[in-house]
């Protein structure tokens, strides 16, 4: 059986996030986690098979990224229900249906939450939607996801994660895979 934390502390919480302080042996140092609302990433198919990338300023690695639509899981919320909210709030578009692939977890070192793969495809811009403030969305061919995997352009490990998951889960093509 795992060894079980004998004291369990919060020093330091926000609403994204919280510092756990574990002791796991009485008298040494604590061992230090953070704690965050699990969160789904969707691959986004566009019925002519291009894939939905937003582009946003992420202030803790202060540049514009490249990602996947994304977002947290409300309390009660399964991750196809937040993968269908959050596209919609993201990009403007809709799925009718976003199937499930998976969950990892997201830094086992570091962090306990854990990042669900969903998929969603033919994909419609629903009218008088348009993206949440900040965010420009992006429509890329597979082999050019691929490439921007390739050359580091789209970099977000997790979400790199997320894409190998939809492809061996998902039947899904990037590039010459």
């Amino acid at each position: 059986m795992p060894p079980k934390p004998v004291k369990v502390e919060i020093p330091f919480a926000t609403p994204w996030f919280q510092v756990l302080s574990k002791t796991m042996v009485e008298g040494e140092a604590p061992y230090y986690s953070l704690r965050l609302p699990d969160y789904v990433s969707v691959v986004a198919l566009t019925e002519d098979g291009r894939v939905l990338i937003v582009r946003q300023y992420r202030p803790a690695v202060e540049h514009h990224t490249l990602e996947l639509p994304s977002g947290l899981v409300d309390p009660g919320e399964t991750p196809q229900e937040t993968g269908r909210r959050e596209l919609l709030e993201e990009t403007g578009y809709q799925a009718d249906e976003v199937e499930l692939l998976g969950g990892m977890e997201t830094d086992v070192g570091r962090m306990g939450n854990r990042i669900f793969t969903c998929i969603a495809r033919n994909v419609r811009r629903v009218e008088g939607r348009t993206p949440e403030e900040g965010i420009e969305v992006i429509l890329w061919s597979l082999e050019e996801l691929g490439a921007a995997i390739a050359d580091g352009r789209f970099d977000h490990a997790l979400h790199v994660a997320v894409v190998l998951i939809a492809m061996v889960k998902g039947g899904l093509k990037v590039g010459k895979y």
